[in-house]
């Protein structure tokens, strides 16, 4: 049956802070996406190690680039995004996104983060607050071609800043990830699993073959990874011209504050 955009979609985006275009992506194209992207598996591994997790932009490799071009210019796709935001916000720069990738060897997990707010030091607090909910900004993108539940979320965390529950579980910045020092693979797995699950609110996205998730990145999320489920999942952005302005301005006041000595802002300090 093929993808049809619904108004549940654009609630779920606005609301929640995310949705799915379900097997939106046609079989023939997953099929030309996942020959390409086992090559740049190859490349990411023979450049990064056997746990690097992504390669980007894919534009920058020797890369069979027209599957991704057929991705960037899917009609279905892209009156899917027009419908939840606008026109003017394009997905496909080959330039930017990348494929997002398994580890070999290790199970691994991210930081709990807001993108922007607690992974760029040095960028200033007000400029990620004063635009946090610009519709403009923010708008990333998870397209699955393996299923992938590597994702989690806390809904609706797009909407507000931190709760009291949210700053007391990570009161510190950098926010640090589990300990998995000396740890055996099941003992890294459960330790990150559970580290997922210590967020208040959390879900897990469960994208299939040909799933499109469409998500603001101002939402609390983070990615969980083991070896044994093979993962080739396009990371890309819904950009306009008012983010890609917004993030030259931020990553030029970020390097300022650095220079100035301030590696990274606290949203949760507790003052006296």
């Amino acid at each position: 049956m093929p993808f049809k955009l619904s108004d549940e979609h654009i609630q779920e985006y606005h609301t929640l802070g995310y949705t799915i275009f379900r097997k939106i992506l046609p079989p023939s194209l997953i099929r030309d996406l996942r020959h390409v992207t086992d090559k740049a598996r190859e490349i990411a591994r023979e450049k990064g190690g056997p746990q690097v997790q992504r390669l980007q932009p894919v534009a920058n490799y020797d890369l069979d680039q027209q599957p991704f071009i057929d991705y960037a210019e899917l009609p279905e796709l892209v009156d899917a995004i027009a419908g939840v935001l606008t026109p003017r916000h394009q997905h496909g720069n080959r330039n930017f996104f990348g494929v997002l990738l398994e580890p070999a060897e290790m199970p691994y997990c991210t930081a709990w983060h807001r993108d922007w707010r607690d992974n760029i030091p040095g960028l200033p607090l007000s400029m990620w607050d004063e635009v946090l909910a610009d519709i403009n900004l923010f708008n990333q993108i998870n397209c699955a071609l393996y299923e992938d539940s590597s994702t989690w979320f806390v809904p609706g965390s797009h909407l507000r800043r931190d709760l009291l529950r949210e700053a007391k579980l990570f009161p510190d910045r950098p926010i640090s990830g589990p300990d998995l020092r000396g740890k055996t693979a099941e003992e890294r797995e459960r330790v990150c699993l559970e580290y997922c699950r210590s967020m208040p609110g959390a879900v897990q996205l469960h994208l299939e073959a040909g799933d499109f998730a469409l998500y603001r990145n101002t939402l609390w999320h983070m990615g969980n990874y083991v070896p044994y489920c093979k993962r080739a999942t396009l990371h890309d952005s819904a950009n306009t011209p008012e983010f890609v302005a917004w993030s030259k301005k931020a990553r030029e006041a970020a390097g300022k504050q650095r220079e100035a000595g301030i590696a990274m802002e606290n949203p949760n300090k507790v003052t006296d």
